[in-house]
Order: C-alpha cells, then sequence, then structure tokens
C-alpha cells in the first residue's frame, strides 16, 4: 500500500496536476491539506472518476483536508474530539478515515504567524487537541498514522539555515515540544529519504528562488503507530512533484508500506 501526504494549496487550482500525479505515482491513499475551496467546489466527481473516494472538510478561501482513497474510505470523522476555535471559527483543519485497514488523519496545523501573534497560541492549542485527540482513540492493534503539514521543522537541521529563522514560529521549543508530545503517545516520525540533496525538505517558498537554491524546510510529516511504521518499506519526499507550471510549494511524502 503506497500512502502520502501532500499540502496542495488550492485543490481546483491544481487539479489537473493532482490526478497526473494520482496515476503516475500510484497512490493508494493520499491526505490532502489547504484545499482551499468552499465545499461545494470540492472535485468529488472528478476524483470518482479517478478512483478515489474522498472524506474532507472545507469551508472557502483558507484551509480545507481531506482523505482521498482507493482502497476503501469508512467510518469518516471530520473534526478533532475538542477543537480549539480561532477568532469565533473552528477551522476544518482535520479529517480521518480508515482507508484499507489503516486509520489515518489529515492534518493542517495552523501555521503560527509570528511569536507575539493570538495565532501562534492556537497553534500550540490545536496541537494540543490534536495530541488529546490521538491519545484516545489510538490502539496498538491496527494501523494508525497522522499525515500533514505540522508547520514544524523537528531540528535546526530541517531548515536551510537556521540563523534566518531566529525568534520565528516553526522552529520555537514550545512547538517543537509540542511535536513531541504527539510522538510521546505511542507515534513515531517516519524519516524519508530526499531523493536529491542532503535534507528531506518538504517546503519551498516560491520567492527568492527558493526551490532551484533548495532552501526549504522539512514541515510535512508522517507520523505512525508501531503497527503502521513496522509495515513501512520505503519513505521519501516526491521532489519531482514540485516542479513545473503552477506548482504547490510543498512536495509529496510518501510512505510504501506491506500490509
Amino acid at each position: 500500500m503506497r500512502i502520502a501526504t501532500w499540502n496542495i494549496n488550492g485543490i481546483n487550482t491544481r487539479l489537473e496536476r493532482l490526478l497526473d500525479w494520482l496515476k503516475s505515482s500510484n497512490t493508494d491513499v493520499l491526505c490532502l491539506q489547504e484545499l482551499k475551496c468552499p465545499p461545494e467546489q470540492f472535485p468529488e466527481q472528478a476524483l470518482a472518476d479517478a478512483g478515489y473516494q474522498a472524506a474532507f472538510t472545507s469551508a472557502g478561501r483558507w484551509n480545507g483536508v481531506a482523505v482521498l482513497s482507493r482502497v476503501g474510505l469508512d467510518d469518516p470523522v471530520t473534526a478533532l474530539t475538542a477543537v480549539p476555535e480561532y477568532e469565533g471559527v473552528a477551522e476544518p483543519r482535520a479529517v480521518s478515515a480508515t482507508c484499507g485497514g489503516v486509520r489515518v488523519w489529515s492534518v493542517y496545523v495552523p501555521n503560527g504567524r509570528e511569536l507575539s501573534h493570538p495565532h501562534y497560541t492556537y497553534k500550540l492549542q490545536w496541537l494540543a487537541a490534536l495530541r488529546e485527540t490521538v491519545a484516545a482513540e489510538m490502539t496498538d492493534d491496527a494501523p494508525y498514522a497522522v499525515l500533514g503539514d505540522f508547520n514544524i521543522a523537528p531540528t535546526d537541521a530541517d531548515v536551510w539555515d537556521i540563523n534566518q529563522f531566529q525568534e520565528s514560529t516553526h522552529v520555537s521549543q514550545p512547538e517543537r515540544d509540542a511535536l513531541t508530545a504527539l510522538t510521546d503517545t505511542g507515534l513515531t516520525m517516519l524519516d524519508p529519504r530526499p531523493l536529491k540533496y542532503d535534507v528531506a525538505f518538504t517546503f519551498w517558498d516560491y520567492r527568492q528562488l527558493c526551490f532551484p537554491k533548495n532552501r526549504g524546510m522539512r514541515i510535512d510529516h508522517i507520523l505512525g503507530n508501531a503497527p503502521f511504521t513496522a509495515a513501512v518499506k520505503d519513505t521519501y519526499v516526491d521532489r519531482e512533484a514540485r516542479k513545473g507550471k503552477s506548482p504547490s510549494d510543498h512536495a509529496p511524502v510518501v510512505a510504501d508500506l506491506t500490509l
């Protein structure tokens, strides 16, 4: 089984790229983030025509997540157990489903913006809610994984130059502590192959030629419980998907499992 996560940065803007990638990559389950579409514009029929069922939650211009599966999709859930609100809104940032016997969550962790911004506090609250949800429902009886754009670089080596990120979100200790608290529930973060260069970056800003200069960050992750990680045979970042015309600013992270 091939399972992947990808911040698509606008599903309708990049629908043709998405459909082409699903076909060429032979992916069975794909977790998507940053759909950027109202629910009535989610391309459910186009995905169904390609052989994929979908569970999704979206609200419009920002956010939105989905799970796509061609190996079955059961028991969808479209929110965390106790999701915090930002400015009075429970944003659509998490969706889960059971696909081919694997329970997956697709998550889009808040960016945080700046350390002094209320969005940063919201980010930490959201991560705490994610941990609470995972701790309550995960068992060691079946494969379980949390995939998505976490907006956290786990170590200083996971950004192209840590000196460029001093006093910034994505690398602060409270964010990293929240990620550690999540793995302490029994999840392990996969360490993907980069395919090129030394670090498997997953995000490169559109500006200042960041992608060709490989000025990236590793902020998209796959975390799995023991039955999930034991089944993983390979994991990598598909850097090729970041190339070409009108790409997402993220690349897919892919895991191959034998179940």
